[in-house]
């Protein structure tokens, strides 16, 4: 089974702390403002936003890292893996069906990772603790992983990014006081791990992360209640968990929030009927 990343970066809540420094580094008004956008799926507003904060810090990592994340969540969206029936799919996630990326999409997601990367890097010469490189990366390897996983199909090869997201994450963790937006990656990697068959755990080592599918919920569920960025997004992927774990109700109840929420989304109302058609046996869609 892939790793559920899926957007881990992109999302945040619809209300971000005021302007500072805080347990994951440099918070801003255009970065929610962004991401909220994102979740309403207005993507050039999100653009918008995120070049505002860019041309007011052309230095810092975070930006650059969002705006891949914008890139990714867009030809995510374009393609349909986010709907419910392809993340729910083992067989769909793993076929080497060949997709269409959009080469212009693609090249600019690429400078955007190489752009948070070295400014990133550059930051954590200086301090190995600084905690918006530190998350900055996290999202990188993030997005990385999930393009060559979910886009291009190369799910073994993206094994490594993935492993250094987590060792990112791993960091922050460790941190006084932690980022709690980290424990999101720790979440789905700690669900993932669980989720193998117990052979292929012997070849799929993260640090720290035991493969206990109750403490990965337990993860996802402490960035829902005090995640600055990526709380509405572990709503999707408890959502995600409750489908394949049979309890559909569950989902059902996340769905509505994030209906109510972000109520320009359309994928969230597309999903949420069809989780109500399910539920009152209509079958699946």
């Amino acid at each position: 089974m892939l790793r559920l990343w899926v957007l881990g970066f992109l999302v945040c809540g619809p209300v971000l702390a005021a302007a500072g420094e805080g347990a994951c580094g440099a918070e801003s008004p255009d970065i929610a403002g962004a991401f909220d956008r994102l979740y309403n799926f207005n993507f050039p507003a999100a653009h918008a936003d995120i070049n505002r904060y860019i041309a007011a810090h052309p230095r810092e990592p975070l930006g650059y890292a969002v705006r891949a994340s914008a890139y990714l969540f867009y030809e995510l969206d374009r393609l349909g893996i986010l709907e419910s029936e392809f993340l729910t799919s083992d067989k769909h996630i793993a076929e080497k069906k060949a997709l269409r990326p959009d080469p212009d999409v693609r090249a600019k997601l690429l400078q955007a990772l190489e752009d948070a990367r070295s400014r990133a890097d550059s930051a954590l010469a200086a301090n190995p603790q600084d905690r918006q490189a530190l998350f900055s990366m996290s999202i990188v390897e993030g997005v990385t992983t999930d393009y060559m996983a979910f886009v291009e199909k190369h799910q073994i090869a993206s094994l490594s990014p993935a492993k250094r997201s987590n060792n990112y994450a791993q960091q922050l963790l460790k941190l006084n006081p932690p980022c709690v937006d980290a424990y999101i990656t720790a979440g789905i990697t700690e669900y993932m791990v669980g989720s193998l068959p117990f052979f292929i755990k012997w070849f799929v080592r993260f640090d720290n992360v035991q493969g206990s599918k109750e403490q990965g919920v337990k993860n996802l569920e402490l960035v829902v209640r005090e995640g600055h960025y990526f709380g509405p997004f572990a709503k999707i992927l408890l959502g995600i968990i409750d489908l394949r774990e049979k309890r559909p109700r569950e989902t059902e109840k996340l769905l509505e929030s994030l209906a109510r929420d972000y109520p320009s989304n359309p994928l969230f109302r597309k999903e949420l009927a069809r989780m109500n058609s399910m539920q009152n046996g209509g079958g699946q869609n």
